[in-house]
């Protein structure tokens, strides 16, 4: 069976929502070749697996006044403190992604700042307050590849029957 079910009616559906996010379903129905109702209930299927996590705007950071953003690996002086630290990042509107990763760093964020100055306010008055041993930051001059996962590729219930049948 494939991951979590998908074929690829799913597949196309994906790739159509993914390039335009306010396509109306009427459309995609068309461009699949099935009823509005049967999109409807495919992306319902979609939301319910967890494949779809809802739709959003993708706001420009640099628009709004934030032109500096970093990546920060954190590490804890209490690794035991995990679950507290993360609480308290969530509650900094500028970090944007936490990643529990292996490697050198207990946590890894990325955070955007108006500039360097609120940068260095954040990690002084925000993040140091978290009971860090030691961070280390890398300041982003410009995202050259920043894309969604690309709906290629992977398995259908079609493409692992056919394997099963080889």
């Amino acid at each position: 069976m494939a991951h979590r079910g998908l074929d690829k009616l799913d597949k196309k559906i994906l790739c159509l929502i993914a390039e335009d996010a306010r396509i109306p379903f009427l459309e995609v129905a068309r461009e699949c070749k099935v009823s509005g109702a049967a999109i409807h209930q495919r992306i319902q299927k979609l939301t319910n697996l967890g494949v779809l996590k809802g739709s959003q705007f993708v706001i420009d950071p640099e628009k709004i006044g934030f032109e500096t953003c970093a990546y920060m690996g954190l590490n804890l002086k209490n690794p035991e403190n995990f679950d507290e630290a993360v609480e308290a990042l969530k509650k900094i509107p500028e970090i944007v992604e936490c990643h529990y990763t292996t490697g050198e760093y207990d946590l890894f964020i990325k955070v955007y700042a108006h500039n360097n100055h609120h940068l260095l306010t954040i990690i002084h008055d925000k993040l140091q307050v978290l009971g860090l041993s030691r961070s280390v930051s890398l300041i982003s001059y410009n995202a050259v590849i920043d894309r969604p996962l690309p709906i290629i590729d992977f398995p259908t219930e079609e493409t692992e029957e056919e394997e099963d049948e080889d």
